[in-house]
């Protein structure tokens, strides 16, 4: 995979509904050829909330957290103490194994530079599953300990790829044990370096080539609930 040219956009902490909206504007730019045939980006939210897989039922919550549907399949995320990246990519390897393959290149080359060695997940895929966390498929990465570390799901639209993720750095233990009657995985104090060695090893490694810079798109919450939805020729897969 080398495209002709891909750009990094600034991190961003905000509000769930923005940064799905975000993300489902990195498939539209990159699928509309008129700009880097590769965007990547990495964001945190700005309060500890839920996202739903986009196939996925409403759950029975004894919390009042913040709920936005992803654009991509998968189940439930816990999100707050966690790093998200965003990639889009205009030519990926030619279908999601191959595509999941290579990205989960990249993470593992990045968090094994700082000494922390990812493992692919052994489970097979369940879509029944409450929440992404629970079980672990080669789409996903381990720590050491056999904990899942990071839960990556994606968005097909015409050939062109969104994968997105979540890093679970700091997880609120409470607050996962109230949601999912599970013991949340450690904490992994990786600060701001895991963000630098991501974005370090797409340039050396995954791209090969310097990035562009480009400024974060001008989307609200508002407008965000217009770019959730899915057409006929969207594939959410997790």
């Amino acid at each position: 995979m080398a495209p002709r040219s891909w750009a990094v956009l600034p991190s961003l902490r905000a509000s769930g509904a923005v940064q799905m909206a975000i993300d489902r504007w990195l498939l539209d730019q990159v699928g509309s050829g008129a700009g880097p045939g590769a965007l990547l980006r990495f964001y945190r939210w700005d309060e500890p909330s839920l996202s739903l897989g986009h196939h996925q039922a409403p759950l029975a919550l004894n919390s009042n957290l913040p709920v936005v549907r992803r654009p991509t399949g998968g189940a439930a995320v816990l999100h707050g103490g966690d790093l998200c990246y965003a990639i889009a990519l205009a030519q990926p390897p030619r279908g999601p194994r191959a595509a999941y393959g290579l990205i989960r290149q990249w993470l593992q080359r990045s968090f094994g530079r700082l000494g922390s060695p990812l493992q692919p997940g052994t489970a097979a895929q369940d879509r029944h599953l409450r929440h992404c966390f629970a079980s672990g498929t080669g789409a996903d990465l381990l720590g050491s300990q056999g904990e899942k570390r990071i839960g990556s799901a994606q968005l097909w639209r015409r050939g062109v790829l969104l994968q997105h993720g979540s890093i679970q750095l700091n997880p609120n233990p409470e607050l996962w044990r109230l949601l999912f009657q599970q013991e949340a995985p450690p904490a992994l104090a990786l600060g701001e370096g895991l963000e630098a060695q991501l974005q370090a090893e797409a340039q050396t490694w995954l791209f090969g080539t310097q990035p562009e810079e480009l400024p974060l798109p001008a989307i609200t919450s508002g407008r965000a609930a217009t770019l959730w939805a899915i057409g006929a020729n969207d594939i959410p897969s997790g």
